[in-house]
């Protein structure tokens, strides 16, 4: 093959690496099933900056309700531990989805572990929310690794699983209008971890501890009462 063929080779693999970067929002297939129904999700952008799937009812008021029923985070479907993921992990995760997700509601309803405990004539949220699903994916290639000899370097080592990787999770939730049993918002969201040196590397808790932090400010901003 001649030079300038290299040349054309490289240049024609770099660009398919570059558009191969990684989705930023969940992708049907991989819906879990945990909401009843995922109509009328659309893509847009939280406050934070990150891009969510997420639908929400007009006319939706945060504002007409005083209490949200929340007892915890599923991990749904059953959590099944792997090399990367431990059950350890996966319940760590649950522990501080849970925390932070009661302690942000907390700041303008009032919490409650069941329907039956909601104060009498309050207007009330109930939530359901799930971890649906721990993993890892490769970094998109950077502007540098896409000059031919850099790029075809860069191909290699996905190939050998050597590639700086992102943790990822991804979370459901849905809010339900208690006394019409309706929904009045759901959400589908890939959150983005630290990054990872490699696919050997194992996936733990504190690698999302950031971004629990920004997940919980977008829901205060989407339940505000101002």
């Amino acid at each position: 093959m001649s030079m300038s063929s290299k040349w054309m080779a490289g240049i024609a693999l770099s660009s398919v690496l570059l558009t191969g970067c990684v989705s930023k929002v969940t992708e049907q297939e991989q819906y879990s099933g945990f909401l009843p129904n995922y109509e009328g999700l659309q893509e847009t952008t939280s406050p934070s900056g990150q891009k969510v799937l997420r639908w929400v009812a007009p006319g939706f008021k945060p504002e007409a309700y005083s209490t949200v029923v929340f007892d915890q985070l599923e991990l749904y479907p059953e959590p099944k531990p792997t090399d990367r993921v431990s059950l350890s992990t996966l319940k760590d995760l649950q522990f501080m989805a849970n925390e932070s997700t009661r302690n942000t509601l907390a700041q303008q309803y009032k919490v409650v572990s069941s329907a039956k405990l909601a104060p009498e004539g309050s207007r009330t949220l109930i939530m359901h929310a799930a971890i649906t699903e721990v993993s890892a994916s490769n970094e998109p290639m950077h502007w540098y690794e896409a000059v031919p000899i850099a790029a075809i370097v860069g191909t290699t080592q996905v190939a050998m699983g050597t590639r700086d990787q992102i943790a990822e999770l991804y979370i459901e939730a849905d809010l339900i209008d208690a006394k019409s049993g309706l929904p009045v918002a759901k959400m589908v969201r890939k959150v983005f971890g630290e990054g990872l040196e490699n696919s050997d590397t194992p996936i733990t808790a504190k690698d999302f501890k950031a971004a629990f932090k920004t997940v919980s400010a977008d829901m205060q901003a989407l339940l505000s009462k101002q």
